[in-house]
């Protein structure tokens, strides 16, 4: 394995003034294109199979989607503290393989017919767990790979990537569990891994890495230099703030929405993934001006309003009765605006926090971010399927799509709202070899 110095020579070398001229980066994006694919295909289909085959229970979905749910919880700032001391390709090429295995371990056993739902329960805390290491170690990834002047392109390239998964993603496996089944649809989710591992394990450019002293500190040490980073500045807590009430809210939202949409509504597993699909044809427009916005209206205008926008469409679902050829419609629209939002306040937030955050941070300031704002999820799913226990579908899904608003309303508050066009620099970008 290449030394630390040696590393940092290597990252000397010149990064193509444009982000597609560059094979490295090209690589990173296809990787990451197919490994989102295939997470949002595997996290449509558990909860269908669970709720079409195994007639799960709102009690049964929510626990499910807990413990996919819990390992955000459980791994985010020890894989911050290791991310930022190994080779980002090394860890997504891992995550990618083990996926991979997983999914197809799941995709035979459905075949065999022992995908019950403990089995479920185990594929869903493992995929979650390695997904973990792969979201953290690529928001990493492209801090090494390109210059500073080039991260809102790239951000905002990777996320309209992630838009295109999310696209096909829910269609596909809504339409492989309705018209197949779920083990097939397990199966497509392990080879869209295998095809993120063939791409990425080509990026050839050796990654800077901090130098490794004899004794290294304790990973706790190295995890409460993170927290107390991003404690110590003002915008990244705001950040945390609003994305932990915003994840509890939305993923109680989704355990009821789940169950709203086939049982209450009478959609197929069809509907219900071009419903969720449509989100991605949003995000992917709100990709393209993404990269302009915050420049011409200001970076906290943008967040603000996006999320209120974005959010506040759920709001109308509950008031939805009838015929799946009027509320589809509907939906599709919904997920739109929602995904529309959504990519405007992801790309925003993405370009504010590598704009503010050191490179020695990247893992573990992302990975802090992902433990408090995501680190409710597993208790928003849990809480929403025992909303629609005790309240029923309809009242519930209301309840937690109001829940959703809490996030724009603490951003509008807060200094994060204020942030003008242009973003804080850091000193040290004066010394990164990448800046010309």
């Amino acid at each position: 394995m290449p030394s630390a110095s040696s590393a940092v020579s290597d990252s000397s070398r010149a990064v193509p003034s444009s982000l597609w001229r560059d094979g490295d980066f090209r690589r990173l994006w296809v990787g990451q294109t197919a490994s989102q694919l295939g997470e949002q295909t595997s996290l449509l289909v558990l909860p269908l199979f669970a709720v079409l085959a195994l007639d799960a229970g709102a009690g049964q979905l929510g626990v499910l989607r807990a413990v996919g749910q819990a390992p955000i919880l459980l791994f985010s700032l020890i894989v911050g503290a290791w991310v930022d001391r190994w080779r980002t390709r090394t860890v997504m090429v891992l995550a990618d393989v083990s996926r991979t295995m997983a999914l197809g371990v799941a995709a035979v056993a459905g075949l065999l017919g022992w995908l019950g739902l403990p089995a479920l329960l185990v594929v869903a805390f493992v995929v979650g767990a390695l997904s973990v290491f792969f979201d953290v170690a690529y928001q990493a990834c492209l801090v090494r790979l390109v210059r500073r002047d080039q991260l809102v392109r790239g951000n905002s390239a990777l996320e309209g990537s992630r838009s295109a998964a999310q696209i096909g993603g829910p269609a596909l496996g809504g339409a492989l569990v309705s018209l197949l089944s779920a083990p097939i649809a397990a199966a497509s989710s392990a080879l869209f891994f295998a095809l993120s591992f063939l791409s990425i394990r080509r990026i050839r450019r050796i990654e800077s890495i901090p130098e490794r002293s004899e004794r290294p500190p304790r990973v706790w040490r190295r995890i409460h230099e993170g927290l107390r980073f991003v404690v110590s500045d003002t915008s990244l807590r705001t950040v945390c703030l609003a994305s932990a009430a915003f994840q509890f809210s939305f993923a109680a939202m989704m355990t009821v929405y789940l169950l709203f949409l086939p049982r209450e509504l009478h959609l197929s597993g069809t509907a219900v993934g071009l419903s969720l699909a449509a989100t991605g044809p949003g995000a992917l427009v709100g990709s393209v001006p993404a990269a302009r916005l915050p420049g011409r209206f200001g970076h906290g205008a943008v967040l603000v309003s996006a999320a209120a926008l974005g959010d506040g469409a759920f709001l109308c679902v509950p008031a939805l009765h009838g015929s799946s050829a009027v509320t589809v419609p509907v939906l599709l629209a919904v997920s739109f605006v929602f995904g529309t939002g959504g990519q405007l306040v992801n790309v925003t937030v993405m370009a504010v926090r590598q704009a503010v955050t050191p490179d020695r941070l990247q893992g573990r300031t992302a990975a802090t971010i992902t433990f408090v704002g995501m680190g409710l999820t597993p208790l928003g799913s849990l809480f929403g399927g025992f909303l629609a226990q005790e309240w029923g579908l309809r009242t519930s899904l209301l309840a937690t799509a109001a829940g959703m608003m809490l996030s724009p309303v603490l951003m509008a508050l807060s200094s994060l709202a204020r942030l003008g066009r242009a973003l804080p620099t850091l000193a040290e970008d004066a010394a990164d070899p990448r800046t010309p």
